[in-house]
């Protein structure tokens, strides 16, 4: 049976996004602002929470009320079936976004579900469940815009991004769902060589070596919220688990290799590269940026310089950038390189004329991402 499902993405990767789905088999998809439209079957559902590189959730809608005020929308969850989603035992959080002139407070409206919820369980059963905000059985996402309220089950429970091979994390790391869609913007693919000459944390690397060998990103996560569902089918996902290992390739088709010049944060990059398993995949090295030469004849750069916003002072961060623009003319030739930058006047600082510039989000900075030929 097919349901309707909507998946949960940052700003402008709304394009790359249904592009997965429909390869991993979703139908009807339609792309909305922040998130993409589909219909599939369970399976569908547990592929694309495994397998997914860029989606954050996914989310099944249940029930959508009319919710002008508080108190209409407390009568009208009230008189929901929860029973089919919700049992006693089971623990339950309400997150909320969005709102109307009357509901502007996202912890309130969720405070008046999750009111609705429990009185009604009482009144039905004699009994309620409890709540849980870290680790919920079942996590209900409530959706206010005008007067509507679209409730929906979150099938992920934690965002996606936390793939759950990252205890070591950087200063100001990339998400892993924004390096994998950075792979895809790009246009990467296994057999060109990949480097990123300030690699931090080793999140590009990881990611590309991810998609390299065919491992799906959830194999390293402990739980998804759809394994506490009612209707959890545990042989089918066994079944969907044991084909994604299956699928896994044992060797890399080109290099793929990070370097950074801080000891303390590559050593976090080996943490990580170890907790998925690929640390002979990939070679990470400590090297300041000055001593970085060519691995191959051609390739491709990713890297995520400091760009001020958080670490780095503009005035230094002048100068990295003129050495960055000087080493890729210099040492690259046959290369293309991608430069993500959240400042317009430190890119002018590369030197090199861009032949592409696509505008990215990261969290909620505005970035472009660079394209160099570097010929």
């Amino acid at each position: 049976m097919t349901k309707n499902y909507f998946a949960k993405v940052a700003r402008g990767l709304e394009e790359i996004a249904a592009k997965e789905l429909e390869n991993l088999g979703a139908i009807d998809i339609r792309t909305d602002f922040t998130g993409v439209h589909f219909r599939g079957d369970n399976a569908l559902l547990y592929r694309v929470n495994l397998w997914s590189r860029v989606i954050f959730r996914v989310l099944m809608p249940i029930y959508e009320v009319k919710s002008y005020n508080a108190e209409q929308l407390y009568r009208n969850v009230y008189k929901l079936d929860w029973e089919e989603y919700l049992q006693t035992q089971d623990t339950f959080a309400v997150v909320c976004t969005g709102g109307n002139k009357n509901l502007n407070h996202t912890y309130f409206t969720a405070l008046q579900i999750k009111n609705a919820i429990v009185d009604r369980q009482r009144k039905q059963i004699g009994k309620r469940s409890n709540i849980n905000i870290e680790n919920p059985d079942v996590l209900i996402n409530a959706h206010i815009e005008g007067d509507r309220c679209l409730l929906s089950l979150d099938s992920s429970g934690s965002s996606l991004h936390r793939r759950g091979y990252r205890p070591a994390m950087g200063i100001a790391p990339l998400k892993e769902t924004l390096a994998a869609a950075l792979l895809e913007i790009a246009e990467w693919k296994p057999n060109i060589p990949f480097l990123d000459p300030l690699c931090g944390s080793g999140i590009l690397p990881i990611e590309a070596a991810l998609k390299s060998l065919n491992i799906a990103p959830g194999l390293y996560r402990k739980q998804f919220g759809f394994q506490t569902w009612k209707d959890f089918d545990r042989a089918l996902w066994e079944k969907i688990l044991t084909e994604a290992k299956e699928r896994q390739l044992s060797e890399l088709l080109a290099p793929i290799l990070g370097s950074d010049r801080d000891s303390d944060i590559l050593q976090q990059a080996c943490i990580n590269a170890q907790s998925c398993g690929i640390e002979k995949h990939i070679q990470l090295t400590q090297k300041d940026l000055s001593e970085i030469e060519a691995p191959a004849k051609s390739g491709m750069i990713i890297c995520n310089p400091p760009y001020g916003k958080r670490i780095g002072d503009i005035q230094e961060l002048g100068g990295f950038y003129k050495l960055l623009g000087d080493i890729f003319k210099q040492r690259f030739q046959g290369w293309t390189a991608y430069v993500l930058t959240g400042n317009k006047e430190l890119a002018k600082q590369v030197g090199l004329r861009a032949s592409r510039r696509i505008p990215v989000y990261n969290g909620s900075l505005p970035c472009t991402l660079l394209k160099y030929e570097l010929y």
